[in-house]
């Protein structure tokens, strides 16, 4: 190739020797479909060819441009040949005439992106001569910048060029072998991947493996065979040339989403939380190509479906994971339901002994209620029954996966619920539940639970009274009256609604003050207005609540077990004789109590008198007072603690037991443990019976799939729900309702 070269002088552009025009990725030389380079008939160009220096190029619509190519030994031009005026204007509505370059010059661009000049065609204006174009995404603009007065313009390199220099790990050579033809078909992907081109395959079975490079004319080509007696691959011929300059655009025809997996895999056996975005990004990063977020997402989950299992794989091992439970949690309960028609799931009720054991022996006499909609791809509903420790913190009871939440279900979860404490207490406790109003938990409570006393989560009551009412402050004095111990305070909080909003105080009195006010509720809730589990655990349960259910569950099972162990850890420290949420509050009880008088009438009734309330009658034999403090928290209030310091009695001791640090460690002295991998697992193959002639159950996955569209992974707050939405304003149209980004109203 001739030495001669297009550069960007400081006067203008000319054609001369050893220089160099360096196009690359940040301002490349690109002709697209508005602004074509064209020399020949279609247009007239004006083409003076001489020793001229003076002679600019400018590409676009708004730049007047000259192109001179001249040639220290030659001189060919149309009008004068020393005349630094005649100009070739590329672009729109340029006039030239037309001329021709003699000593057969070629204008071409080389494999290293240089605009040179070669000897072996003629470059002629005339009619054989079509469009010169690049891309159809690039723009042809070349501007007078620094670089270009400086005579050459250097921008980065093409992203995806083929590498000229490849890595030793994805070299091949004849003679190399590989396992299988599955290895070895990735090993030539993997190259060309690295490599930066596309390969075709052209035969592939399980003898041969043949391939050539996709791009057309290029001679690049592989051959794989089969040896002889042994299932292993060779490469027999490889043609190393390539006369392509490789891929440019972002992705890869080889990057499928099982190459994406296993690239990613062992970041994620590491990290299951590896987000799509991140896989994304490291993907370009360490191969340099772009991918789609489907791809990605692809790629994650069949390897998480390798390491966790199938969605489809849990349900079978449904009756397995049941049996483990048992087994490895000797007195758990772990049963599980299908439909008899056509074997597909139904229900799963699991409870673990240790939890079982501590809420009858241990806990607080109260169970709350809750449910949260399940993301799996077979959706579904978690049912939980949670009890209470003497800190306060929530003690899981009982778990059931469901279809959804409807009555039957509800009365279904609350007879298993029935079941499993029958079994496990001689006297069965009177317990308080707490729950939301929906009917099927009120009809499981009145016939499993006929002597407990049933409250309502206020939580769930002021979600509904704020759909009703958007207005903070009467939600504020709605929870006022739900706080109240008197019916004093309470009817004053009810008047204080009614002078606001006759309709809300109207929507109140609707709801049977017994069922979720602490002045008129008959059972002991210890302080408990809501049962709104999920929002105390949301920080885990999402997590779970997109797994197969298998996983699901065992997600459950770890968190319970990491709970047990470290709260009975905690517990080993603690040297007070109450438990430190109990301590704090009778600590605060005596420290009120100091300014109380006291009166007392016999061995158990005492008068205190306070400045404040006047005079209250406590009872320190039934442990009760006037002020209902000591019966709803179960600890002694101030004038309790006034009366039982006056006659000289242990505050401690009038206190119930779930309180005591003893019985707290009660509560954690069982152990949830660990269910070993499913790989040991005794599964019986091609039989409904186990090694003892029990009938093990068939379980197909539930015939309801999620919707095509992403789960939301936040769960919104209860106190978010019913605000109202701000309304977005458009700075560009003045109308509302959008922003500026999407407004589509005419300019």
């Amino acid at each position: 190739m001739a030495d001669h070269e297009l550069v960007l002088g400081n006067p203008g552009l000319a054609l001369g020797q050893n220089h160099e025009l360096v196009i690359g990725e940040g301002q490349g030389l690109g002709l697209g479909q508005r602004h074509g380079l064209v020399l020949g008939h279609p247009h007239d160009h004006n083409l003076g060819l001489g020793q001229s220096h003076n002679h600019d190029l400018v590409l676009g619509h708004s730049h007047e441009s000259q192109l001179v190519l001249g040639h220290h030994h030659h001189q060919h031009h149309h009008d004068h040949g020393h005349d630094d005026g005649e100009d070739l204007a590329l672009g729109q509505n340029h006039d030239a005439d037309q001329d021709g370059l003699a000593q057969s010059h070629e204008l071409g661009i080389s494999d290293n992106h240089e605009l040179t000049l070669a000897d072996t065609h003629d470059l002629s204006v005339d009619h054989s001569l079509d469009q010169l174009s690049v891309d159809h995404e690039q723009e042809l603009a070349l501007g007078l910048t620094q670089e270009m007065l400086q005579g050459q313009l250097v921008v980065p390199q093409v992203l995806q060029a083929r590498a000229l220099v490849v890595s030793p790990d994805h070299q091949i050579t004849v003679g190399q072998e590989f396992a299988d033809v599955k290895s070895c078909r990735r090993a030539i992907r993997d190259a060309a991947i690295a490599c930066h081109f596309e390969i075709q395959t052209v035969k592939s079975d399980k003898t041969r493996f043949t391939a050539k490079c996709a791009a057309d004319g290029c001679p690049w080509r592989i051959h794989a065979a089969k040896l002889p007696g042994v299932p292993n691959f060779t490469i027999r011929t490889i043609n190393e040339t390539h006369t392509c300059n490789g891929i440019y655009h972002l992705g890869h025809q080889q990057a499928s989403v099982e190459w994406v997996a296993s690239s990613v895999e062992e970041q994620l056996r590491e990290n299951p939380q590896y987000k799509p975005k991140e896989i994304l990004e490291e993907i370009h990063r360490m191969h340099g190509i772009t991918l789609s977020y489907k791809q990605a997402w692809r790629g994650k989950e069949r390897i998480m479906a390798a390491v966790r299992g199938s969605f489809e794989e849990g349900y079978r091992l449904l009756p397995h994971y049941c049996e483990q439970i048992k087994r490895t949690n000797p007195g758990s309960i772990a049963n599980v339901y299908k439909n008899p028609e056509d074997d597909c799931f139904q229900r799963l009720f699991i409870s673990f002994y240790a939890s079982i054991y501590g809420f009858v022996n241990a806990c607080r006499p109260l169970i709350g209620l809750d449910k949260t909609v399940l993301k799996s791809k077979y959706l579904g509903t978690l049912l939980l029954a949670t009890g209470f420790d003497g800190d306060g913190a929530l003690f899981p009871l009982a778990f059931g996966v469901v279809d959804e939440a409807t009555d039957e279900n509800w009365i279904w979860f609350l007879s298993e619920l029935h079941a499993l404490l029958e079994a496990n207490t001689e006297n069965m406790p009177r317990l308080t539940i707490l729950s939301d109003r929906q009917k099927g938990i009120i009809d499981g409570v009145d016939f499993n639970f006929p002597t407990a006393f049933h409250g309502f989560c206020m939580q769930h009551l002021t979600e509904s009274f704020r759909k009703e009412f958007s207005n903070s402050a009467l939600v504020d004095i709605f929870w006022g009256a739900a706080h109240a111990l008197t019916d004093y305070e309470f009817d004053a909080k009810v008047r204080e609604i009614e002078q606001i909003s006759p309709e809300a105080a109207f929507w109140i009195g609707r709801i049977p003050p017994r069922l979720w006010a602490t002045a008129f509720f008959e059972g002991t809730r210890f302080g408990h207005l809501t049962a709104n589990i999920i929002e105390s655990i949301n920080g885990w349960i999402l997590e779970a609540s997109s797994l197969p259910i298998i996983q699901m569950m065992e997600y459950i099972r770890r968190q319970l077990m990491t709970w047990f162990n470290e709260r009975r850890e905690v517990s080993m420290q603690w040297t007070t004789i109450l438990v430190p949420s109990a301590e704090r509050r009778v600590s605060d009880a005596i420290e009120h109590a100091r300014g109380y008088q006291v009166g007392r009438a016999n061995e158990a009734e005492f008068e205190v008198v306070s400045p404040r309330e006047g005079s209250i009658i406590v009872d320190i034999r039934n442990r009760c007072c006037l002020c209902r403090g000591w019966q709803l928290y179960g600890l002694p209030c101030a004038h309790g603690v006034a009366a039982l310091l006056s006659c000289r009695q242990n505050v401690h001791r009038y206190t119930e037991s779930c309180f005591t640090v003893a019985t707290y460690r009660k509560a954690y002295s069982q152990t949830i443990h660990p269910i070993p991998d499913k790989s040991l697992w005794r599964e019986m193959p091609d039989s409904n019976q186990n090694a003892n002639n029990q009938i093990v159950l068939v379980v197909n996955p539930p015939k309801s799939l999620r919707p095509p569209a992403r789960p939301r992974k936040k769960r919104a707050r209860s106190e978010d729900q019913g605000r109202a939405k701000r309304i977005v304003h458009c700075s560009r149209c003045n109308q509302t309702g959008h922003f500026r980004t999407t407004c589509a109203a005419p300019v």
